[in-house]
């Protein structure tokens, strides 16, 4: 094996009076590709900026081989100081390398270079950033959540740009898929030490769960060789006349150890807290179309959302999604067409930008909502410090300001707040964003087990392929088209990769999935039919209203008490107003499918 380019050894960090780092170490060999997995403050970014030298270790040896160059994306980089985007980016290139790879990487960007870096979005800075550690080619490349803020199409530029790199890799992610397309090699970073998997990301979480019951085994033999030495210290022989120094202090440290042993369980508990069903049709869009100014966001769009969906909504940053969401939740009008959107909805949104997150309050005051010391999660009154266990946050960190929390613990904190109010309609705006691989894996279990609606928008194509029932994608000039199943399926329906947002196509290009199937001669609905579908949204938002009136005389918690006849009538009429609603729904739904299908050409 050929020796390394960068060595850590016995790297030991303490932050705020506990190792965050306790032996942590990895060597990286020409060419090789290693993803750096780990729990949300584990310890992974500060064990990068160690091994990229930013920041120096309580104990332990960095090696770096003389002459190798290295290249290091942050989180958050830092583009003060430089008039232009083109000027940033050469600041990183040495002598010899090729100046042109600087703006030919910003055009692949969808960067001029002449951008002023203070009035760049986080999307933009990110790109920027990756173009000053790819222009180089260097001979190891340390990129810290490399996807963040990054749409669809610059993930999978990202992908196949860095697969064509010789340089060596270490990479942080939560983008499984990327994980798997360009790792060879897995260091886990779990407790303050490390331990390496000399396979692919693909076979990690497997890998994992072995280590994790060996231990369990271990422990339990460490169990018994306890009750073995304390049954010795009460009733041996030797015990009756006076403690041997040497035994006492043999126990003393395998209950040490078997203190250390025991894995802290996640303890991530992540369930939404439920409202009331909504109807049926959750939002209907016919022929709704929205510009700004020459910008076409949506363009005659025809959808229907129905209770139980989990819509992915995907496209290029600048494609509209936003825009979608608030059009489909009824927070904008269309400029054009009808979005209708159901009733009874309770919806809850988890903004990507973290904007209700105040950075001066405490995290404690963020959940309670600054008053008293209680959470009210799902109707119920929990102490907040419980509520904050389940969500991996230590009791001492209640008084922590907000402003210091880490990307990941930021993301756990949105999720907490969002899922204490109950709902039946979830908008998730990059939720994935920070969350580490194993907060993922119980999100998506969450979202399984919900029996509301979901729209989430998201860029993480493994997550999108474990929870969507149907994607949305932008196709480019306003054109959105619905593919069922997750992310792969859209693909494979499409023929090609992630939609480019950005150009507009034309006809032509339009995906073999949407050309429709040829049919016989036309035919119309019958009047019937016909008079049904005009009468029906009348129908349906007569019952919307009986159903508002009724909830707002039983909304009152002393009708029981008071007059338990009016209490039973009101419920009687809800529950009736609420079946015939269904049925009309369902109806109307059925009808509008029929008129599209014998009426498209």
């Amino acid at each position: 094996m050929s020796p390394p380019l960068l060595l850590l050894q016995d790297i030991t960090l303490t932050l705020g009076g506990s190792p965050l780092l306790d032996g942590a170490g990895f060597g990286v060999s020409a060419g090789e590709r290693i993803c750096l997995v780990g729990r949300n403050g584990s310890g992974k970014s500060t064990l990068l900026r160690i091994a990229a030298g930013e920041l120096l270790p309580d104990d332990g040896t960095r090696f770096l081989q003389p002459g190798t160059s290295v290249r290091y994306l942050p989180q958050e980089p830092d583009l003060s100081g430089f008039a232009t985007t083109l000027d940033y980016v050469r600041a990183g290139m040495g002598p010899g390398d090729p100046e042109h790879r600087a703006a030919l990487l910003l055009g692949e960007l969808g960067m001029t270079g002449a951008e002023d870096p203070a009035t760049l979005s986080g999307g933009e800075a990110r790109r920027c950033a990756l173009a000053r550690a790819l222009a180089p080619e260097p001979d190891l490349l340390l990129l810290d959540e490399p996807t963040n803020h990054l749409d669809m199409p610059t993930i999978e530029w990202l992908e196949r740009e860095l697969l064509s790199l010789s340089s060596a890799m270490v990479i942080i992610s939560h983008d499984r898929r990327l994980l798997e397309t360009l790792s060879r090699t897995v260091v886990w970073l779990d407790r303050g030490i490390t331990r390496r998997l000399d396979q692919g990301f693909a076979r990690f979480e497997a890998w994992r769960e072995e280590v994790l019951e060996q231990e369990v085994r271990d422990a339990h033999k460490l169990d018994r060789q306890i009750a073995r030495e304390e049954d010795w210290m009460r009733y041996g022989v030797t015990a009756r006349r006076k403690r041997n120094v040497r035994r006492v202090g043999e126990l003393a440290a395998m209950r040490q150890a078997r203190r250390e042993a025991v894995r802290t369980p996640t303890g991530l508990k992540i369930e939404a807290s439920e409202g009331d069903l909504s109807g049926k049709l959750v939002a209907v869009a016919e022929q709704a179309s929205k510009a700004y100014g020459p910008h076409v966001v949506v363009d005659r769009l025809d959808l229907r959302v129905l209770r139980g969906d989990r819509l992915g909504i995907v496209g290029a940053n600048g494609a509209g999604k936003s825009t979608l969401l608030r059009l489909l939740t009824g927070q904008d009008r269309p400029d054009s067409g009808d979005i209708r959107v159901g009733s009874a909805l309770s919806t809850v949104t988890l903004d990507q930008q973290r904007r209700a997150l105040d950075p001066a309050r405490t995290l404690a005051d963020t959940l309670t909502g600054g008053g008293g010391d209680t959470v009210l999660v799902g109707g119920e009154k929990r102490h907040v410090i419980g509520y904050m266990k389940d969500f991996l946050f230590r009791p001492e960190q209640a008084r922590t300001p907000v402003g210091v929390l880490s990307g990941g613990e930021r993301g756990r904190l949105m999720l907490a707040c969002a899922m204490a109010r109950p709902s039946n309609l979830l908008v998730l705006d990059e939720p994935t964003n920070d969350l580490d691989l194993e907060t993922l894996d119980l999100l998506q279990e969450m979202l399984d087990a919900y029996s509301g609606t979901v729209l989430l928008v998201s860029h993480d194509r493994d997550f999108l392929d474990r929870v969507a029932t149907s994607v949305l994608t932008a196709e480019g000039g306003g054109r959105w088209v619905e593919y069922a199943g997750g992310y792969s399926d859209m693909l494979a329906q499409r023929g090609g990769g992630a939609p480019a947002g950005r150009a507009r196509r034309s006809s032509a290009d339009a995906p073999a999935a949407q050309k429709r199937p040829e049919k016989g001669p036309a035919r119309k609905l019958s009047y019937k039919d016909r008079h049904a579908l005009d009468r029906l949204p009348g129908e349906i938002a007569a019952l919307e209203e009986e159903i508002g009136r009724q909830r707002t005389i039983l909304s009152d918690g002393g009708l029981y008490a008071r007059d338990p006849a009016a209490f039973t009538a009101a419920t009687g009429k809800l529950e009736r107003a609420e079946a015939e609603l269904t049925a009309a729904e369902e109806r109307w739904l059925e009808l509008e499918m029929l008129r599209e299908t014998l009426e498209s050409p």
